[in-house]
Formats: C-alpha cells, structure tokens, sequence
C-alpha cells in the first residue's frame, strides 16, 4: 500500500492570506510567529474555511477493503480511481504482514495476532482462495466474457489506484477518523502516509489542524 504526492495548491503562506484578507490585509512572506499563531487561532476555534484554500493531489494504492473505508470521506475531496470496466490487466492483490483475531469487547475490530498454527492456516486458505478467483477470472475472460462482468469474481482484497485531490481541510477530517486508534490497521497505514505528506508540504498549518484532534 502507498501514497504518491502528484501536486499542491498553496502553501502555509496562502491558508493565512486567506485569513487576512477579511481586513484587506496580506504578508508577503510567511511570518513563524504570527502566522504560526494565526494558524492555531484558526484551527482551535473552528475558523476552517482559510484551510480549504490549501489543495493537494496524491495517488493513493489500496485494497479494494481498504480503500472503500477511506472513500467513504467525500466532502472536499475528488475522486478518480481505476475501472475494471476497461482494465483486464493481471490483477494485483494485498498480502497482508499479519492475522489478527476477533475483538472480544467490540462488534467490528480486531484483536492480538494470531498463533503461529492459525496464521500457517490462515495464510493457506487465502492464497487458496486468491489463485481459484485469479483462474476463474481469466478463465471468464478467455471464454469471450466482458472485463466489466468477469471483474465480479474478484475479491476485497485486490489492488485498486485513485487520484484523490481536495483542500488540506479535507485531508485533516481523513486523518482524524483513520489515525485513530480504533481504525482498521490497514487504514490507519494509509492515513499515517497522507498525513506525512501534508506535513511536509503544509508544516504549520497542518500542526495547527492536528492539535486540535
């Protein structure tokens, strides 16, 4: 799983501008002191709309599990992802490093690792299960069946790419749902590399939106 950073929009300088020019006012270069301040003021009291001036475009590589819980996200954000509608290529799909077993205080979750037996277990019916879809799929393809159909008998777990572009507002409510602790690992491995990427491109103003979380 990766995050690829493609571009921006802005800088830490242009969420603060956006700020001032309520008083028709705008630095020419970004201050560490008061524009640092201003960035916190805002995020602490809820003045988000001077984040949502801040865009960044990243490629994001997931399972289909995976990023169908970070698309439920929308509101800033545009999407474009794959389709397998016109896509036929060898499909890709997601190992993942461990098992985990159930949770036993909660409904959905996920608990310690498994034992060393479960997990040689485990790993064996997954592949299993992984190379009968991969056979049945081209299979379905070799016998003259649309990609758009065969793709049906694909699993969760295969790879699937997007664009996701929106306001660096936008990508703070994504990580505040998925870095917590009670997230799914796998998207919470996601979401500690969007929030790298931001931090590196909006470093105060992407503080000042976290410290409030």
């Amino acid at each position: 799983m990766r995050v690829e950073y493609l571009d921006r929009l802005g800088t830490d300088l242009s969420i603060v501008n956006a700020a001032r020019v309520s008083m028709d006012k705008q630095h020419a270069e970004f201050d560490p002191d008061s524009d640092t301040r201003l960035l916190q003021y805002l995020a602490r009291e809820g003045h988000i709309s001077p984040f949502f001036h801040a865009q960044l475009s990243l490629r994001v590589t997931a399972p289909i599990f995976v990023a169908r819980q970070l698309l439920r996200s929308t509101v800033g954000l545009a999407i474009n992802e794959v389709s397998r509608r016109y896509v036929d290529k060898d499909p890709e799909f997601y190992v993942p490093a461990e098992w985990r077993s159930r949770a036993e205080n909660v409904k959905q979750g996920s608990g310690d690792s498994l034992s060393r037996t479960d997990v040689r277990r485990a790993n064996a019916i997954y592949h299993d299960a992984l190379n009968s879809a991969e056979d049945a799929y081209a299979d379905l393809l070799a016998n003259g069946v649309c990609p758009e159909q065969a793709r049906m008998i694909l699993p969760q777990s295969m790879m699937t790419t997007w664009i996701w572009t929106g306001s660096l507002a936008a990508f703070s409510r994504v990580c505040t749902l998925r870095l917590d602790s009670h997230a799914q690992a796998e998207t919470r491995e996601i979401a500690v590399q969007i929030a790298d990427i931001c931090a590196e491109y909006f470093p105060s103003a992407w503080a000042a939106l976290m410290s409030t979380k």
